[in-house]
């Protein structure tokens, strides 16, 4: 079955298990276990030779043991540190000494962990790929991961929970650490002591994820097919689950591993068998590809009634009354009985009640983002959505997007005689030859309330490229001021008006 047929059967939104592989694809500065021991253990020793006796050492009825690798290597790595102060490492004794002043006991060990992978170095070859993996966050109910690094965080914008703050968490919009993450080294699991104290308390976690895993569609991506997380998470399905009902035959029809296979551009989903045990199979859907474009469009195009976001936005307000909170809830058919809030839960009948998830000036706002997703449900409240005559709204970037949008030929005009109406109406004196917003907010020639002119000006004849525009719309601290909306809108006509309307020409 082609991935694309497969995914559009899933009736609720996916949910995420990312491994290394992920990392590992997009990023310059990630590890398998066995490299990033191998790495710290050369920066430590200088020595090849010693990460490979500690492999021999470890090396028990046919395997590595990774876990008890990095516990004999934090050991020694710890003493090293201690005995050389101010040598290659004092950086991470620095933070080992404050942090026990401030009465935080941290490992040194897990402290240079989290600085190897602090930053995320991108592969500039991948960039189309990861613009085409943040498409797929609309449709993603919730992400697990075994990685420490913070690349599904920067990509999905999730919130991240660690440890027992998976507990008490809302699924939605959660980026599930269950190894630990770089922003909290105290958590990061990796030695043998680590996965016994994992496992003890790992019960209660495991009940929230399954929940998660029986409601869900469940995609394994970063992961070989051996992979004991996979078999792990089988395992404690089936448990619960009686692997011949029919509530096991959805799971198994939901749960699908992405495997990668150099240079494959299959489409194509097949079932798999995995031993679980000697006395335990299970089949589930597999595809081997290194086509990660038509998974992630895929995964982007399903429609499901109501999208991600909104339910992450209900489950936050429903958190929010739980806990005691200061939201009024009324249960009315009536809307207008209802007075001005911040947040309202509306419960009543579809023929009264009307929904707008976001204003205008809102989708201003969130105009990158929304154009990153490619998120068509939400673009398609324009329709709904009303836009004064005098307003300044970007209209052709979501067209392109989606074209179904009726109001899209008055939007265009609108956008397009105001951005004339601005460019015809800026004097020679501030037509400068500036190559970079910077200089000409640093011109003192140009007075302040001009400068948003020149830089209209100077975009307009393509002194200052739409990259570097972009950049400082995204950086602007004040998303909702007249200046943003004029500039945003002039970026939005430059980048996908393709028409060469010859009314527009640059003016010189």
């Amino acid at each position: 079955m082609h991935i694309k047929e497969f995914i559009s059967k899933f009736s609720n939104h996916p949910v995420l298990f990312v491994g290394t592989g992920i990392s590992l694809r997009y990023l310059n500065n990630s590890f398998t276990w066995d490299a990033l021991l191998n790495h710290i253990s050369k920066e430590m020793s200088n020595n090849e030779e010693y990460y490979l006796d500690l492999k021999d050492e470890c090396f028990e009825n046919g395997i590595y043991h990774y876990d008890k690798i990095a516990t004999r290597l934090e050991n020694d790595f710890t003493e090293i540190l201690k005995k050389n102060r101010n040598g290659n490492f004092k950086e991470i004794n620095d933070e080992f000494y404050n942090q026990m002043k401030a009465q935080v006991r941290l490992s040194r060990f897990k402290i240079y962990i989290s600085k190897i992978f602090e930053t995320l170095d991108y592969k500039s070859e991948m960039k189309k790929e990861l613009q085409s993996l943040k498409k797929v966050r609309k449709n993603i109910g919730s992400v697990i991961t075994t990685n420490y690094d913070r690349l599904i965080e920067e990509i999905f914008e999730f919130n991240p929970l660690i440890g027992n703050d998976i507990l008490l968490s809302n699924p939605y919009g959660s980026v599930y650490k269950i190894h630990g993450c770089v922003g909290s080294p105290e958590k990061i699991i990796i030695t043998k002591d680590d996965y016994e104290t994992f496992d003890k308390k790992y019960e209660l976690i495991r009940s929230q994820l399954l929940s998660l895993f029986i409601h869900n569609p469940i995609i394994f991506i970063g992961y070989s097919i051996n992979d004991e997380n996979i078999k792990e998470i089988l395992k404690t399905i089936f448990t619960y689950v009686d692997s011949n009902s029919p509530d096991a035959d959805k799971i198994r029809s939901n749960f699908l591993l992405i495997e990668y296979e150099n240079n494959s551009s299959n489409t194509e989903v097949t079932e798999h068998d995995i031993i679980l045990d000697t006395l335990s199979t299970i089949r589930i859907n597999k595809i081997k590809t290194d086509n990660y474009l038509e998974i992630f469009e895929a995964i982007a195009s399903l429609q499901l009634p109501i999208s991600a976001m909104d339910v992450r936005k209900v489950a936050t307000v429903v958190k929010e009354i739980y806990s005691g909170g200061s939201i009024q809830v009324s249960i009315t058919e009536d809307l207008e009985r209802l007075e001005n809030g911040d947040k309202v839960l509306v419960i009543g009948s579809n023929k009264t009640i009307q929904y707008e998830f976001q204003t205008s000036a809102e989708m201003m706002v969130n105009y990158f983002k929304i154009i990153d997703e490619s998120n068509n449900q939400l673009i398609s409240l324009i329709d709904k959505i009303k836009i004064q005559s005098q307003q300044y709204f970007p209209i052709y970037g979501f067209s392109k997007i989606n074209s179904g949008i009726k109001k899209t030929g008055d939007l265009k005009e609108q956008q397009k005689n105001k951005l004339m109406s601005i460019v015809e109406k800026i004097s020679d004196h501030h037509k400068t030859s500036h190559r970079t917003i910077e200089e000409i907010n640093n011109d003192i020639d140009i007075p302040k309330s001009k400068k948003i002119d020149a830089i209209i000006n100077s975009v307009w004849c393509g002194n200052i490229g739409l990259d570097s525009l972009k950049i400082y719309l995204i950086s602007c601290s004040d998303k909702k001021s007249t200046d943003y909306r004029k500039l945003l809108c002039l970026f939005d006509f430059k980048k996908y008006e393709k028409d060469n309307d010859s009314t527009l020409t640059p003016l010189h």
